[in-house]
């Protein structure tokens, strides 16, 4: 196969190993530290990105994604959210603050007024229900569903009573001002392994607005469901209404996140830089050791263009061989990561015991392969510029 004659030489440096063992040792650990580099970043941005995407799936799950406050809004002025760009759906809902209680302990929480339907088809708690469905909030029943985590709190079952109190509401007995209140059935069990799962409950919309002592549109607002919770800003940018969305109560927990894994990112980036530094001293000295070749191909009419060439397949070789080797073993440890944990007895379990989540994104997968042959690139153009300083008759003066 024909190729130019600056790659048959470049390539033909790089793979020479009999002339110097200590420069083929060089580009041996250059190649392992770009590779192992490699390894490290695809697996812990992966692991994070599931991190990232369960927790968004767990609190955002219960977190509605955006609040507009459609309160005493003529119906027929207000826009039909359902045919939004980026909306999912549409659903009223009143949310308030409250007091569970039962016979073992009292709870703070914050009370959730839906429409049973429409949580049914689009919110993410309907898929983790461990007792019951929401169709069972049936208006006037007084039913409830509550988390696992709090039912064993409260030492709650299915089928047990227990006394909502409402913080929001209140009227006056032979006792003074009491808050409102009223026993409801636990008719439903669910479980996210977020951290909400003990701090919030949900009720029929109707039953709320007769706990809260007001008519429903008086309170209720729209709570809007995103196809992308993180696409946020898009959907408030095209309503006119008052509105709160999910990063005023969580935001900070996924900055947080999302520190942390740019951190991690950067700290594992140095390997790569480190194996990159390995690519110039190995460079620089086969740059010294190759002068009368260089010396040579100069008197024979070379271009410096030419030149510059041997030295950047040379450098760039060795760092697309530890890039293609990071690249396959690292989706391969990605794919079997929890089979190997378990092989050598480190399993690691999260809440639900399901292992590590893995989310492998391609787009960042070949930003970080780009990443690290552009290293390898930068590292090749310091010793290719020496090459082209070569004076051939300095070079051949003892030859």
């Amino acid at each position: 196969m024909f190729y130019p004659v600056s790659a048959f030489i470049g390539l033909r440096y790089a793979r020479a190993s009999k002339s110097s063992h200590f420069i083929a040792f060089i580009n041996l650990f250059s190649v392992v530290g770009i590779a192992l580099g490699l390894i490290a970043l695809i697996t812990v941005a992966s692991v994070m990105n599931g991190l990232e995407q369960q927790l968004k799936t767990r609190m955002l799950g219960i977190t509605p994604h955006i609040l507009v406050d459609t309160r005493n809004q003529d119906t027929s002025s207000t826009p039909s959210f359902d045919t939004m760009p980026l909306v999912r759906a549409a659903s009223p809902m009143i949310e308030s603050e409250g007091v569970i209680q039962s016979r073992r302990g009292i709870q703070g929480v914050l009370v959730h007024g839906v429409e049973p339907s429409l949580m049914t088809k689009h919110a993410v708690v309907s898929q983790h229900m461990l007792y019951g469905k929401f169709e069972d909030l049936r208006a006037g029943q007084y039913n409830i569903i509550i988390g696992r985590m709090l039912a064993n709190q409260l030492n709650l079952r299915p089928g047990d009573q227990t006394r909502l109190i409402s913080a929001g509401a209140s009227s006056y007995s032979p006792f003074g001002r009491m808050p409102s209140q009223r026993l409801f059935r636990v008719v439903g069990l669910f479980e996210l392994g977020s951290q909400l799962d003990d701090k919030v409950i949900y009720i029929n919309i109707k039953d709320n607005a007769k706990l809260l002592r007001k008519p429903v549109d008086k309170l209720a607002h729209t709570r809007l469901f995103l196809d992308d919770a993180f696409q946020y800003q898009a959907v408030e940018r095209a309503i006119d209404l008052p509105s709160t969305n999910w990063r005023v109560r969580q935001g900070p927990l996924f900055d947080a996140v999302k520190m942390e894994k740019n951190m991690m990112s950067v700290m594992l980036l140095l390997i790569i830089a480190v194996a990159a530094f390995n690519i110039v001293s190995a460079l620089v000295m086969v740059v010294t050791e190759k002068q009368g070749d260089i010396a040579i191909l100069r008197t024979q009419g070379m271009p410096s263009r030419g030149i510059l060439s041997i030295f950047l397949v040379n450098g760039l070789y060795n760092g697309i061989k530890g890039t293609i080797i990071g690249l396959l073993l690292g989706l391969l440890l990605v794919l079997n990561i929890n089979d190997i944990l378990a092989f050598v007895g480190a399993p690691i379990a999260l809440g639900d015991g399901q292992g590590l989540p893995v989310d492998i994104q391609w787009s960042q997968i070949a930003s970080l392969v780009a990443l690290s042959i552009g290293l390898c690139f930068a590292a090749t153009l310091y010793p290719a510029y020496r090459a082209l300083k070569v004076e051939p008759a300095s070079a051949l003066k003892y030859e």
